[in-house]
């Protein structure tokens, strides 16, 4: 097992290095994380410069982020955006969205992302009854016992042809863990979902396998 993690990150390491190389800021970001303490649960390089590439690919200017962490993925998100662009992050964190503010001025797009903190679900549902739709790009990367909620509260606050961005949604265990688990849940809903078409990307990292779950509003 040792031998495979190995090679997997030598994988993950090749990939980042050719697509996905780190400016200072990106690097700060991380740096910055870990004199705060926050745990290295970020996406990969490479995972956000996937993010980056299907904002661009969908000309997005809005995107909503559902977990802010330390703000480096919102910086990849951010990064895509046009000069009229607007991020919303959701964080539950007081003290990660002090840092992330930080990281995203330092990285010079502060000015186009807005962190909101508390209950994603309940941001969520301020915002539908504020009208604040559409979107073009929803991420989710938070807890994932609230994956399934934060798909029904954000499909409707994204427009048609819009996308989906579902993090961390094929573990190692996923065969074999409870089929009512929130993952196994929310990839049955948009694997079955009517509004939905759905593809599931395969993401190498140096621990084994996971996956980014891409949803389109039909």
């Amino acid at each position: 097992m040792s031998e495979i993690k190995t090679t997997n990150q030598r994988y993950v390491d090749y990939i980042n290095q050719l697509l996905a190389p780190e400016d200072d800021a990106l690097a700060k970001i991380r740096a910055e994380m870990a004199r705060e303490n926050i745990r290295p649960i970020n996406v990969s390089p490479n995972g956000g410069k996937t993010l980056h590439f299907f904002a661009r690919l969908i000309g997005a200017t809005r995107i909503l982020e559902i977990g802010t962490l330390g703000g480096y993925s919102a910086t990849w998100l951010a990064r895509a955006l046009p000069a009229n662009g607007r991020l919303i992050s959701l964080e539950l964190e007081q003290h990660h969205a002090e840092v992330s503010r930080r990281n995203l001025a330092q990285a010079g797009v502060g000015d186009k992302v807005e962190v909101r903190v508390g209950p994603a679900a309940k941001t969520l549902q301020q915002m539908q009854a504020a009208g604040e739709a559409p979107f073009d790009l929803v991420f989710i990367d938070a807890n994932k016992d609230g994956y399934p909620e934060y798909l029904k509260l954000s499909l409707p606050l994204l427009r048609n042809g819009g996308l989906i961005l579902a993090d961390n949604t094929l573990r190692e265990d996923i065969l074999d863990s409870n089929p009512n688990s929130a993952i196994a849940q929310y990839n049955a809903t948009v694997a079955a979902h009517p509004e939905l078409v759905s593809v599931m990307i395969p993401v190498l990292h140096g621990h084994g396998v996971d996956g980014l779950l891409v949803s389109m509003k039909q």
